[in-house]
């Protein structure tokens, strides 16, 4: 069957109910690799304007590492204008003062105490599914451990934790119409959850602990204190990406280890392979779909002619199956060795500031994982959330029930 482009239609929540087309990449990397969208009746869920579509490793390389001319201050997603307060909506100077003001808070002595509790926390949620014994693997372990990470980070209370965390999960799948929250709740749901935001960096102002968040809602430079709206947008960024992208991960690697038992196998009989393993589970899973620039001036990318103010997609998990930077790209290998995927964003100013501890809370709950069971069973269907085309993350593993069995 041969298939056309033109056809294509990645507005289309349905094309990602069974996870990333990459049929649909794969078509677009071999005849267009730089297409204009066409119109269709999604474009509502895209602020009502065309984009193009980046599919190639090396052209969304390019692109993210040239910030001067593709820009990020109308926000990450196709759905989204940004208003220039969050990490992802900025460019130039102020983009790098907030971002090293935010790493100013990751302090060694704080990343190495994350790491520790990161390792307590796998233990106690991997211990708790042991004694249910059949877990839902998604919700029960894989959104655990971001979870809790990110609320170690900005110093949430444990009992506000699962209330909070479920606010944000209905905020995002809300969209899809197999959740059973209405997308007329939406905004209510984003109001609660900075509501809560702006009272716990009150709090910290007025007693810190020992957390990212009580440092930054002091830390300061020649141009003063984060404000209260940067602030707001960074609780909201973290709790969102720091959870939802590392529970993709952490979920489609175990979703696709179960597929390939012989995999599988030798993570267990060789644990020396669970680094190389973490960067093909997180290059395999691509939790992030897109980013959106905006293009600075009149350019070009392989000869397509791009005009000053048009829109540009960038599409991560199409650039991580290119046959033309990756070798067997459609085969999962524990082993592979060359493996600059993308999933962080592609290099740049924007790379991701948390890759380095997703990184480590994908190793600590697999490693974790394989040590304290001898072996994991689908005992039912899985099934994906569609959040849409207007977030980048697009598309979630949703269900993935396991029977796990004791070492």
């Amino acid at each position: 069957m041969t298939l056309n482009p033109d056809d294509f239609d990645l507005t289309e929540p349905e094309l990602y109910r069974n996870g990333f087309p990459h049929h649909v990449f794969s078509t677009l990397r071999e005849k267009a690799p730089v297409w204009r969208h066409p119109e269709t009746a999604g474009f509502k869920d895209t602020q009502d304007k065309g984009f193009w579509v980046l599919s190639r490793y090396e052209d969304i390389r390019d692109a993210n590492r040239n910030s001067d001319l593709f820009l990020s201050a109308e926000g990450a997603g196709l759905g989204f204008e940004g208003l220039g307060f969050m990490l992802t909506d900025m460019d130039g100077q102020p983009h790098l003062r907030e971002r090293k003001l935010i790493s100013s808070g990751f302090t060694p002595r704080m990343t190495k105490r994350l790491e520790d509790k990161a390792r307590e926390w796998a233990v106690s949620i991997i211990e708790e599914a042991l004694e249910k014994e059949t877990v839902e693997f998604v919700q029960d372990v894989a959104y655990q451990l971001p979870m809790h990470m990110i609320a170690d980070v900005l110093g949430i209370p444990i009992e506000d934790r699962a209330w909070l965390f479920a606010i944000l999960n209905d905020m995002l799948l809300c969209v899809d119409p197999q959740h059973p929250v209405p997308e007329s709740q939406r905004d209510s749901l984003a109001a609660e959850i900075f509501g809560y935001g702006q009272k716990i960096a009150g709090q910290k102002r007025a007693q810190p602990t020992d957390d990212v968040l009580s440092r930054l809602v002091t830390v300061e430079d020649e141009l003063g204190r984060l404000s209260d709206l940067e602030l707001d947008a960074f609780f909201m960024l973290l709790t969102v990406a720091g959870s939802e992208t590392t529970r993709n991960a952490i979920s489609g690697g175990l979703q696709t280890l179960l597929a390939l038992p012989e995999q599988m196998d030798a993570l267990r009989n060789e644990p020396s392979l669970m680094k190389s393993a973490t960067e093909e589970i997180i290059r395999w899973t691509s939790p992030v779909a897109y980013f959106k620039r905006i293009v600075a001036e009149d350019t070009e990318i392989g000869g397509v002619p791009l005009l000053k103010g048009e829109r540009i997609s960038l599409w991560y998990p199409s650039g991580n199956r290119d046959q033309e930077h990756f070798d067997d790209p459609f085969r999962f290998d524990i082993r592979r060795t060359r493996n600059e995927h993308m999933s962080f964003g592609g290099g740049g100013p924007h790379f991701c500031l948390g890759a380095h501890l997703a990184r480590r809370e994908i190793t600590i709950l697999f490693e974790e994982l394989l040590k304290r069971t001898s072996h994991i069973e689908q005992v039912g269907e899985s099934g994906y959330s569609v959040l849409g085309i207007g977030n980048p993350i697009l598309v979630s593993l949703g269900k993935l029930p396991v029977r796990l069995k004791a070492a």
